[in-house]
This record gives C-alpha cells, sequence and structure tokens, in this order.
C-alpha cells in the first residue's frame, strides 16, 4: 500500500541562522547609528571594512609582541576603529592611547592577505585624537612641526642652539640629539658631474630638513656617490620639509600644504627625485592619498626613488678602495622595508666594495622603536625596542652598522651609547663615499657626523 503523502517533496531543513532572534547582527553598524568620528579626516569604512580579522599580523606587530594586549594589534586598533565608525565607542583617552601605542612600522601590512592600508587609517585617526590633547602637548607640536621644520632659518637656529639647550633637556631628549653636528651654508643648486665622466642624466634631490642639519654629510656623500656615476644633481632652493612627521602624527592639514610645496618645487623635467631618508621616501611615494585630485601628486610619486634603490637599478662604477670598515651590519629601516620594498639593492651594493662583508641582524625586520617621534612620546617601549636592536649589533660582531633613515641611525647611536660600545653608525652612501674617495680631489668623504674643513659641495656664508 502507497502511503497518502509520498508524492509530497521531503521536508527541508531549517537553514542555519534563521531562528536567531530579531535584530541579531553578524556585522555592521546597529540600525540607525550613526559615526562618531569628529568633523573632518576619519578613517574610512571601506579600508576598515577590508581587514578580517584574521589575525595574521599578530606576530609581526612589536607592541603586541611586548604587551600581549589585543588592543596593542593592528587587529584591536581597527576595532576600536570600527566602534566608533559604527557609533558604539567615542574618541576619548582610551581610543587615544590605543593609536598613540602604535609605532605605524607598517610591518602588518607586509602580511596582510586583505591589503588593509593600515598607514593611511593610523594618520586619519591620529588626527582625530589631536583635539584631546593637552594644550601644551598641542602647542609643543605645533611649534615643532608646523612652526619649525618648515622653515629653514629656524631649524637652523634650533640646530646652533642645540649644544646649549642639551643639558637642560630630559634624558631621553639628550640621548637622541647627535653630538658634533656641524652647520655650513647651504648646498649649491646644480653640481655638475666631474670633468671626464659622461652625464647620463639629470637628477634632483631632497636635502630634507632634519637630514639636512643634523646630519649633512649624509647629503654630501649623496651628491659626490651620484656625480661620480654620471649624474648631475639638482637640489631646489624652494624645497622645504616633506611633511612625513605631520603625516606620521595626524596634523593632514600641514602635511597637504607641505605636499603641495613639494609637487611645485620638485615639478622640474628631471629623471627622478632621490631621496636618502627612507620615512621622506615612503611618504612621498604616497602623496597621492593625501592630493587624490591633483595628477601632479601621482607623477611626482612616480619619480621618487630611493638613493640606494636607485643607484642599484642604474648601476654604479665599482668601488676599488677598501674603506677599512670590514664587518657591516645593516639596519633595514620599516619604510625602506615595508613601504618602498627596498631590502636587497643597498646590501648588493655594499658588497661590491672591496674588503666589506654585509651580516644581517637577528630579527633585523623588527622596528627599532624610532618612528618618527615615537621614542620621545612612548619612551618605554621604544626604549625596550632600542635595546633590542643594540643587541643584535653587538652579537654580529660588526663595528659599524648602516641604515638609510635618521631617525633610525639616532635611535641606533643613543642605544650603543647606552650599551657603552664604539660601534660607528652611518648611511650606507657613506661607506660608498669612502671607497671613491680620491685623496687628490682636495675633499674629504663624509664620516660619521664629523666634516671637512673645506668642501666644494658648500657654498659658505649662505642659509
Amino acid at each position: 500500500m502507497i502511503p497518502p503523502d509520498a508524492d509530497r517533496d521531503p521536508p527541508q531543513p531549517t537553514p542555519l541562522g534563521s531562528e536567531v532572534p530579531i535584530g541579531t547582527r553578524f556585522i555592521g553598524p546597529e540600525p540607525g547609528a550613526e559615526p562618531n568620528w569628529r568633523p573632518g579626516d576619519a578613517p574610512d569604512p571601506i579600508d576598515l571594512d577590508a581587514c578580517v580579522a584574521c589575525g595574521l599580523c599578530l606576530p609581526h606587530c612589536p607592541t603586541y609582541r611586548l604587551t600581549g594586549e589585543e588592543s596593542a594589534s593592528p587587529r584591536g586598533r581597527i576595532a576600536a576603529m570600527r566602534a566608533v565608525d559604527e557609533g558604539t565607542a567615542i574618541v576619548d583617552d582610551t581610543f587615544g592611547s590605543f593609536m598613540d601605542l602604535c609605532l605605524v612600522c607598517r610591518a602588518c601590512e607586509d602580511v596582510c592577505p586583505s591589503h588593509v592600508p593600515f598607514d593611511r587609517i593610523m594618520q586619519r585617526s591620529r588626527a582625530q585624537i589631536e583635539p584631546n590633547r593637552s594644550r601644551r602637548s598641542r602647542a609643543l607640536r605645533r611649534l615643532g612641526l608646523d612652526v619649525v621644520l618648515p622653515r629653514r632659518w629656524l631649524l637652523a637656529l634650533a640646530t646652533s642652539l642645540a649644544p646649549v639647550a642639551r643639558p637642560l633637556l630630559p634624558r631621553r631628549v639628550r640621548s637622541l640629539i647627535p653630538t658634533g653636528v656641524h652647520r655650513g651654508g647651504r648646498l649649491p643648486p646644480v653640481i655638475e658631474p666631474p670633468s671626464g665622466v659622461a652625464v647620463r642624466g639629470t637628477v634632483a634631490m631632497l636635502a630634507g630638513c632634519v637630514q639636512d642639519q643634523w646630519f649633512r654629510p649624509v647629503n654630501r656623500s649623496t651628491i659626490r656617490v651620484l656625480r661620480r656615476n654620471g649624474w648631475r644633481v639638482l637640489i631646489p632652493r624652494t624645497q622645504t620639509c616633506c611633511g612625513a612627521l605631520h603625516a606620521h602624527n595626524g596634523r593632514l592639514d600641514s602635511a597637504r600644504s607641505l605636499a603641495r610645496s613639494a609637487v611645485e618645487t620638485f615639478g622640474s623635467d628631471v629623471d627622478a627625485v632621490i631621496v636618502n631618508a627612507a620615512g621622506c621616501g615612503a611618504h612621498l611615494r604616497e602623496l597621492g592619498d593625501l592630493l587624490p585630485d591633483d595628477p601632479r601628486a601621482f607623477e611626482l610619486s612616480g619619480r621618487v626613488r630611493d638613493l640606494m634603490e636607485f643607484l642599484h637599478e642604474t648601476g654604479i662604477e665599482t668601488p676599488e678602495r677598501d674603506p677599512g670598515v670590514g664587518v657591516v651590519a645593516y639596519h633595514d629601516a620599516c619604510h625602506a622595508l615595508r613601504a618602498l620594498h627596498v631590502r636587497e639593492q643597498p646590501r648588493e651594493l655594499l658588497r661590491r666594495i672591496p674588503g666589506v662583508e654585509v651580516a644581517d641582524l637577528a630579527n633585523g625586520d623588527r622596528c627599532c622603536g624610532a618612528a618618527g617621534l615615537y621614542s620621545l612620546f612612548e619612551p618605554e617601549v621604544s626604549g625596550e625596542l632600542r635595546s633590542d636592536k643594540a643587541d643584535a649589533i653587538i652579537a654580529s660582531g660588526a663595528r659599524t652598522v648602516a641604515s638609510a633613515n635618521p631617525g633610525c641611525v639616532m635611535q641606533l647611536a643613543a642605544g650603543l651609547r647606552d650599551r657603552g660600545v664604539q660601534i660607528e653608525v652611518v648611511h650606507p652612501v657613506q661607506l660608498l663615499d669612502r671607497a671613491y674617495f680620491d685623496p687628490s680631489a682636495g675633499w674629504a668623504p663624509g664620516d660619521g657626523l664629523r666634516s671637512p674643513e673645506h668642501n666644494p659641495l658648500e657654498e659658505d656664508g649662505t642659509t
């Protein structure tokens, strides 16, 4: 006998989740909720939604490794931003502490399968917390970033007064300021290759603010190595601070103003714009984020080249002189490694110098703790990272360490001084400069922070 319901369809299983209470949600804001961002720059929800909270970034984040706190991880910081964007949290002091503890070393970006633009959302979240800072803190940041750095004469004055003010500064600040800083005239606007060297092209060079005032020998070495290899070097007189520190600290209006100045200054027809400071180079490569409606910003970004990247791409004359440094430890600046993807290029160039052996540091891809102004505002975490890096350098057995970023150079030098060891910290181009050194040329190569008595690359008496 056939059952009466045999021709009916079998019962269908209930879809998973179809019986959850009304109003339950798995992602997204509460219905009717509004973002709690202040007017102005804020993280883009599209950027925030790119994070799938997979956690692959956690073991690569320096602050998460040190604290073990979810709020100190990229995933945790993005969760805090989402809470504000979804209207369930506000931009308060707790939110600010989560953002301030971040180094923005961009190690998370390197491993993120969703390509979350963490640097961009951190810049905008820091713009949100700026009004919460104390009046004194805001005044100091404005004085340093908005008043002094963009004005060469003020920065030169501050540099000249540094030896007087040094004993009055807090120890953590005093330890970072280089000793024996040389101040001279301005670099000339045009430097031709030496006679007998064929001209390969013309490049413009970003002299920088901190780089040019505190690390002038690096700029001299940069010019000498470029011209030795056939490049005419232009140093525009109208250039000013690139704005990297401003963007890093959430002062985006100032960063945009300086970005527009850079677009105007370096808009000339040159083969490349050479930058010898990794943080500045990474910033200029991403000017389109600040000026999305200006096609000239994207054009300039496309012409920006890290110095060591450029020399590796275009080729160099093989140095013939052994500079006598032996083993050189190489420290990768975070922005060189993560944003510019420059790693092997400087190592390969250094290996072409007679007598030089390049040593990689243990955990060399980890941040040294400099991170712009981070070492001033977060001394505890910065100090721990600095100590780890100093120990790694000492363990390498090298008597010289090379790094292509002024902030890293200051941080490494301070860490090694804390350990009481004599290890020279230089920019890699300074080692190339020494290997090219010709005593008959009448000048000495840039040597650490020391300066030659006379240098034809400097115009005396001009500022």
